[in-house]
């Protein structure tokens, strides 16, 4: 019989890499075991960061809905809303006074992430890049929607025709978004600012307050206002994001960057939009311990693929395009890296000016 003697260099290395792996196991179950032991019994927040009834509401409430079973310990899940300057009401409170423990979650716009960037950082009270990012149930493309009673034709009308549009308050993607417009491309606007969300500018438009709103998601113009492109009550005259959606592109809605007259102009309005691929993210505070991190951002993509969640997002025409937390995390903190002298032509550009 031939004698093996001691394991040679490979069989050390299979047996090193094998009980690596054991230990990484048994490491991920002992966090998921530790999380399960914090959240059983418990109530987790899901916050949302505007007024009830628009697209961010209703993205907050339907994670809100499927999130808890996939939460270690299987946590209550309850959805509640704080509105206010486009969201950074309520990234402030995460940042400052909510529980640090991982049962507050916030549903926050992009511009949180930019507004450090863009805004006056003496006013903040919270740092974009030490917030920790769940992920985002989708990406977004901005829209301009305009009564169809006025009969805009084409881009060229938006720097002619004067038009008069509601907006939030500063922060707020209704507010930057057309300031991107007139800044950039010269649209003329007339802002009517100060609205609390897109459902009270929507309800404006109704009224005829105001001719129409820029910066509203596309999925919340199809989820809050169906009834506004299946009776052609407006027009959707502009459309802006990093990926265009192809939907709106059948419908021969102009991209805005190819609105664009010089290089410059292209490359400004692509940083501006480029948050749009995380559209619906989701926040905890920085102190937040890692291994309940992990748990939230496994449970928010296992919830986000589950066909329950799917099912119930067709039925309310909710398009979902996952983007993972570390992933999210990673391209935060790379856009707070980009060099100043972009990030200020970035900031004339979505400055407002009314």
């Amino acid at each position: 019989m031939k004698f093996s003697g001691l394991p040679g260099r490979s069989e050390n290395l299979a047996c090193a890499a094998a009980l690596g792996y054991a230990l990484m196991l048994a490491g991920g179950a002992q966090a998921e075991d530790a999380a399960a032991d914090f959240y059983r019994g418990k109530t987790v927040n899901i916050i949302i960061g505007t007024s009830p009834g628009g697209g961010y509401d209703l993205y907050g409430r339907l994670v809100a809905r499927h999130i808890g079973k996939h939460i270690p310990g299987n946590p209550t899940v309850v959805a509640s809303n704080m509105s206010g300057a486009g969201s950074l009401v309520l990234t402030q409170h995460i940042a400052s006074a909510a529980a640090k423990d991982g049962t507050i979650i916030g549903a926050v716009y992009p511009s949180v992430v930019t507004e450090p960037l863009y805004g006056d950082r003496t006013k903040l009270r919270y740092d974009a890049t030490t917030l920790q990012y769940i992920g985002s149930a989708n990406s977004e493309v901005y829209v301009c929607a305009v009564r169809a009673d006025l009969n805009i034709r084409d881009f060229e009308d938006f720097r002619t025709r004067g038009l008069i549009l509601g907006g939030s308050a500063a922060g707020g993607s209704t507010r930057e978004f057309p300031a991107l417009l007139m800044n950039v491309l010269g649209a003329k606007f007339k802002m009517v600012n100060g609205y609390p969300g897109s459902t009270e500018i929507s309800l404006a438009v109704e009224k005829n307050e105001v001719q129409g709103l820029c910066g509203a998601g596309w999925s919340s113009i199809i989820v809050g206002r169906p009834q506004w492109i299946r009776d052609k009550f407006v027009t959707i005259t502009a459309q802006g994001a990093p990926e265009p959606s192809e939907e709106l592109d059948r419908m021969g809605v102009p991209n805005i960057a190819k609105q664009a007259r010089t290089e410059e102009e292209r490359k400004v309005i692509e940083l501006a939009v480029a948050p749009l691929a995380f559209g619906r993210p989701f926040v905890v505070a920085p102190e937040v311990p890692a291994s309940r991190v992990a748990a939230l951002r496994k449970a928010f993509v296992d919830a986000l693929n589950d066909p329950a969640t799917r099912e119930d997002a067709g039925k309310m025409k909710q398009d979902i395009r996952v983007m993972e937390g570390s992933v999210l995390q990673e391209t935060v903190k790379r856009m707070h890296t980009t060099p100043p002298d972009i990030i200020a032509k970035a900031k004339a550009a979505v400055h407002v000016r009314q």
